[in-house]
């Protein structure tokens, strides 16, 4: 059996004891089959279903089986059919290698970026966030293409070189972080230590002082440990409340006792508003303000809780002796009655001669001035009432 090619007959095999129609199916069966191959081959690259060196080694391989086939049909269609895809197959690899260009300048730009944050972590105080914000950018790194490998590098050099700079920051603060908190430890156990005999005092006024020192020295100390500090706060915080639960039982035992003194101040002091208040008579008041006075701290101490209240009522009654005292001081400064009768006199002065004025004024006819000077006296009376009633408010 032979086929017929462009460089002329080629034997392609033989079929014994066949009839030749048979032997010819058989071989054409076998072109047929060559035919479908190269027929996907071009859908797959049309469809772009197959990478372009995928394709050029399948247009190897069926150029050379369908060269060398044993099989008889159009052999040199086939190849035709395969050479046409050259240039599809050359199209798409310069757009592969468009995308690829445009791919890699995209990640290096990305890259740059992720690299310019890395740097500005490395140089910042976020030491919670820092270090998920630096595992994140790995990770996007990880899935980023390569680009060229010297630039690659270069980045990778100085991505790696922040993260190792951050990492040896942070290192760095919790070390002083945790030296500091274990000298705090230390000053609030010698704190707790020096608290411990005070819980049993009952010198109130200077203990309590003392806790109040101890709580400075506490609050200035910082932070131990978090379980510990803790810890060590629970301690030093009921050594505190034994000593403050002791005093306020022992005032509130106290207090029962000047519960009597308290109802005795309060009667005097009802007494004393009834019969001060308003002050009319300066003498008088003073007298009843020194009696009640006497009276009224010789009862001695009061609640704690009265004290206050009490002191303000006693405030009330002095104030009021006070003001009617500068009042009647006000009323019998003679330099400022002096001062007072000088004003009278004068704007009385003025008066009369404005009054002259305008008699002579009207006298000559002036009318117009004379009607300036009439006015210029009711304003200067009006001035003089003012004074004359200031006068009046001083005794003689």
């Amino acid at each position: 059996m032979y086929v017929i090619t462009p460089e002329g007959e080629r034997r392609v095999g033989q079929v014994p004891d066949v009839d030749p129609s048979e032997a010819l199916a058989f071989y054409v069966r076998r072109f047929q089959t060559l035919e479908t191959e190269v027929g996907l081959l071009e859908s797959r690259v049309k469809s772009g279903t197959v990478g372009v060196e995928e394709a050029r080694k399948s247009v190897n391989a069926h150029r050379k089986s369908i060269t060398d086939a044993n099989a008889v049909g159009d052999l040199a269609s086939l190849l035709a059919r395969l050479d046409a895809l050259a240039p599809t197959l050359e199209a798409a690899a310069e757009a592969k290698k468009a995308e690829k260009a445009q791919a890699a300048q995209a990640a290096k730009a990305e890259k740059e970026r992720m690299v310019a944050e890395a740097e500005k972590l490395a140089q910042g105080n976020d030491w919670r966030g820092g270090v998920n914000r630096f595992r994140a950018l790995l990770e996007e790194w990880k899935a980023l293409p390569r680009i060229d490998r010297t630039t690659d590098d270069a980045l990778w050099h100085r991505f790696s070189s922040a993260r190792t700079t951050y990492t040896r920051r942070r290192k760095a603060q919790f070390a002083e972080q945790n030296a500091k908190r274990e000298g705090a430890k230390q000053l609030k156990e010698r704190i707790i230590e020096e608290a411990r005999p005070l819980a049993t005092s009952t010198e109130w006024g200077p203990t309590a002082a003392a806790f109040r020192d101890l709580m400075t020295r506490w609050k200035a100390a910082g932070s131990a440990p978090r379980a510990e500090d803790d810890k060590l706060w629970a301690t030093f915080r009921g050594i505190q409340d034994e000593f403050f639960a002791a005093r306020d039982a022992a005032m509130a035992e106290q207090d029962q006792e000047f519960v009597g003194n308290q109802q005795a101040k309060e009667a005097l002091l009802d007494e004393a508003e009834k019969t001060i208040l308003p002050v009319t008579d300066l003498a008088t008041a003073r007298t009843q303000f020194r009696d009640f006075l006497t009276r009224f701290n010789e009862y001695g101490k009061v609640p704690r809780d009265a004290i206050r209240p009490l002191d303000a009522r006693v405030r009330k009654l002095e104030n009021a002796v006070k003001d009617a005292e500068a009042e009647e001081w006000r009323r019998t400064d003679p330099e400022a009655r002096q001062r007072a009768a000088d004003t009278v006199a004068m704007f009385t002065s003025q008066i009369e001669k404005l009054t002259k004025q305008a008699d002579k004024l009207e006298a000559e006819g002036k009318d117009k001035k004379a009607k300036e000077a009439r006015e210029s006296i009711a304003f200067n009376q009006s001035l003089l009432d003012q004074a004359q009633k200031a006068l009046d408010e001083f005794k003689a």
